[in-house]
């Protein structure tokens, strides 16, 4: 932390290039308390600066805490009245309290969800993000307060005007939300042929996870594996191939490359693949091997919850 106690040194004049980098540094680290610290102080001497407060609002929303989220993007709304993106954030950090409130709490907040993602949407015609939300919202509200599949197909369409992946990963979501599991699929293949991205395979692969089709599941992530060269494909083959008891001999080979391969960038806690290292030898009933890699899966991560309660079950074999 260095570099931030030499900032904190330093008399902060403006919001300017270096201390922007400093605060993407931070995020990047996922030290958010750290960038609220440093946006926080610079706030106290320059608190009409919109870009510091929209800063502390991502810091805030990193740590979920809503409700000061919810002030910082607020104000924001209210000074920037025709930036479409503080009304969608504004709108988001609202959506996300709701998501985390009790049901009473959240009906409260409703109107004024829809109001931010609504006005967002009106302010700029291209804004993608915001139809997004509103293609969320309107398929997972209750009718009786204003939930409608038709506004939420409306807004893919929208969303297929902007961009072709976008819309048919939207209706991909609609349908799969509908129970309309046919053109749900139909839908997330046309993403793969159009886009193709990692993002097309994933919500692919976990339509077929949520189906309880693993096989389907790992086809597609090997697929995009072939195309991608990611090496936290790996890591999700195997996951699968433990989580559902399948091709076990597949799931050990791409954790064992995935741990082979390993680093920060992966996005992925190397424990995580020894945890499931050890589902397969639970599986293969290989009590020994099992053990020996819930132990190294512990070994990196002592306070790993999940690993410990694998632990239970397998000295229980």
């Amino acid at each position: 932390m260095k570099s931030l106690i030499l900032l904190l040194l330093v008399p902060l004049l403006s919001f300017g290039q270096s201390l922007m980098l400093e605060v993407d540094h931070l995020f990047q680290n996922k030290e958010y308390s750290e960038a609220e610290e440093l946006i926080t102080r610079y706030l106290d001497k320059n608190p009409n600066d919109l870009t510091a407060i929209e800063l502390l609002g991502d810091s805030y929303g990193f740590q979920k805490k809503w409700d000061e989220a919810i002030d910082a993007y607020k104000i924001l709304a209210e000074r920037d009245d025709t930036n479409a993106n503080n009304h969608y954030k504004y709108g988001g950090a609202l959506g996300m309290k709701a998501l985390e409130s009790n049901k009473l709490q959240a009906l409260l907040l409703v109107d004024d969800i829809k109001r931010e993602f609504l006005k967002a949407a009106e302010l700029d015609p291209k804004h993608i993000e915001t139809r997004w939300a509103l293609v969320e919202m309107y398929m997972q509200l209750p009718g009786i307060i204003g939930g409608s599949k038709k506004r939420s197909l409306n807004y893919a369409n929208e969303l297929q005007d902007l961009s072709p992946v976008d819309g048919y990963l939207a209706k991909g979501y609609i349908y799969e939300y509908d129970k309309q599991l046919e053109k749900a699929e139909k839908y997330y293949k046309m993403a793969i042929e159009t886009g193709g991205s990692i993002t097309c395979y994933q919500k692919l692969s976990s339509f077929y996870e949520n189906k309880d089709q693993p096989d389907k599941a790992i086809e597609t992530m090997e697929e995009a594996s072939d195309r991608h060269q990611r090496n936290a494909l790996h890591y999700q083959i195997g996951k699968v191939c433990a989580e559902y008891n399948v091709q076990l001999d597949k799931g050990e080979k791409c954790l064992n490359n995935f741990i082979k391969n390993h680093s920060v960038k992966d996005g992925i806690p190397v424990e995580w693949a020894y945890y499931r290292l050890a589902q397969i030898y639970k599986h293969k009933m290989d009590k020994s091997r099992a053990l020996e890699y819930i132990n190294r899966s512990l070994y990196y991560n002592p306070a790993f919850k999940v690993a410990e309660a694998e632990r239970d079950l397998i000295l229980k074999m």
